[in-house]
């Protein structure tokens, strides 16, 4: 582990926290060590695909739109220095291949798999050209990775900006209590975040009464990443047990739920992280509006509905024991569940879109209407 890079290609993030630290002079990476917050605020060198794949299957690093961009400067980093290519067609076809094992990591997110199918379709398009060489294709490959970093942080702020004015004309208040799970903020992202980019956009225009994050266990996503947010930005915030969100919903302390995503099927269905579902529920009995917010490529249009969403399933040691880092610089883990005992962990659930009012993205806010489902490919067009 070295210090990060301070040279970086991208305007600062608002927010107070970083994910990732881009060097595009000198062609490195570092990523914020998540399983280390908020005990500690360490950076972990990236120098290659393999590394990056290391970060993302740990979950050093995650939140969908996170993944694949560190997928694609860990690719970029490792391509800048790569010398032992004979031809453009090489170039590009080890660009694909490694593309191809970084999207084995985390097969939920499709972001990733997005981004790997766009950057791989640029670097054989650059070997086509005439004039082709092995470095024409890497600096092509490097420029559209660092064009993805530049375009996640300028959408993520036009989808707070859009979010904060649909859950403020939903609620017909001019200021409120949001509730959210996970961590979708700049942990999550390239630095603002979606769901909780909205938060910081409604805290931004003074509209943020409250927000309340859930500690979304098994892996306390909330309760570590979200809550050391929410201090470090100073927001209004209260961090809560998964399963009080019904009764805080109850005592009417709640004006709209907004949660990120992972995947968003054509008709608006979504896979999040697990407990999101419950959520919607609770959220459809108390009349409470139910967002969903990320960037377009967390679209996936190929896809009819949500049941064709890949779920990942976790080691069941995540659910069974907890785990803090220790002063030496490992992992202490305490058990809390009998040895023996069976264990399901899947690390998404899968949400209908008649729970959801509307859809977030940078193009703005798509409301559901009196439909039980969207058509998202047309009305983000």
């Amino acid at each position: 582990m070295g210090e990060p890079p301070t040279k970086r290609s991208r305007t600062e993030t608002p927010a107070a926290l970083q994910s990732l630290r881009y060097d595009d002079v000198g062609k490195t990476l570092a990523v914020l060590d998540q399983l280390r917050i908020p005990h500690t605020s360490t950076y972990i060198d990236v120098p290659d695909a393999e590394a990056a794949w290391k970060v993302i299957k740990s979950m050093q690093v995650r939140g969908a739109p996170l993944i694949g961009i560190v997928a694609a400067l860990g690719l970029a980093v490792e391509a800048f220095r790569k010398d032992d290519l004979k031809s453009a067609d090489a170039a590009a076809a080890w660009i694909q291949e490694r593309l191809t094992y970084l999207k084995t990591s985390r097969p939920t997110a499709v972001n990733l798999s997005n981004y790997a199918a766009l950057l791989a379709k640029r670097a054989h398009a650059a070997a086509s050209l005439p004039e082709a060489t092995v470095k024409s294709v890497i600096d092509c490959y490097i420029k559209e990775a660092e064009t993805l970093l530049e375009e996640d942080l300028r959408d993520n702020i036009a989808i707070g900006d859009a979010g904060a004015e649909a859950i403020l004309k939903a609620s017909g208040k001019s200021s409120v209590n949001v509730l959210t799970i996970c961590n979708t903020g700049s942990l999550a992202t390239a630095g603002y975040g979606t769901a909780l980019g909205v938060v910081r956009s409604l805290h931004k225009k003074g509209a943020l009464k409250h927000v309340y994050a859930c500690e979304t266990r098994p892996y306390n996503q909330g309760a570590r990443l979200t809550a050391f947010e929410i201090v470090k930005d100073g927001l209004p915030g209260t961090l809560i047990c998964d399963n009080m969100a019904a009764f805080l919903m109850k005592k009417g302390s709640v004006d709209a739920v907004v949660v990120g995503c992972d995947r968003v099927a054509g008709n608006g269905d979504f896979a999040n992280k697990i407990g999101t579902y419950s959520l919607a529920v609770s959220a459809d009995y108390h009349k409470v509006p139910f967002f969903v917010a990320g960037v377009v490529g967390t679209i996936d249009f190929s896809m009819a509905s949500g049941e064709a969403i890949p779920i990942e399933e976790r080691p069941g040691q995540e659910l069974t024991s907890l785990s803090a880092p220790n002063k030496d610089g490992g992992v202490d883990t305490i058990r809390i569940a009998p040895e023996g005992i069976g264990v399901w962990n899947p690390a998404f659930d899968v949400t209908p879109a008649k729970l959801v009012h509307a859809v977030i993205t940078e193009k703005g806010a798509v409301e559901r209407g009196d439909k039980d489902c969207f058509d998202l490919a047309t009305q983000l067009r």
